[in-house]
């Protein structure tokens, strides 16, 4: 399991956050839409759910907001 460092995480969130309201919706809207819990799609995005699962949702919500090299 990998840690990123807690400002790399809050910096991404911060990313991701924006990157869907510029496409009209939310952060909290997306994981809903997909059935995600918001705070675990958090976990993973700082590192602390850094398992197969984790880094697979992660590597979603970055996708999903069109981040590119962001993962």
């Amino acid at each position: 399991m990998t840690h990123s460092p807690p400002e790399a995480g809050a910096r991404l969130m911060q990313q991701l956050r924006a990157a869907f309201i510029l496409e009209g919706t939310t952060y909290t809207a997306w994981c809903r839409a997909q059935g995600i819990d918001p705070s675990l799609v958090r976990q993973a995005v700082y590192g602390t759910w850094g398992g197969p699962k984790g880094r697979a949702v992660r590597a979603q919500v970055i996708r999903a907001a069109g981040l590119r090299g962001a993962a």
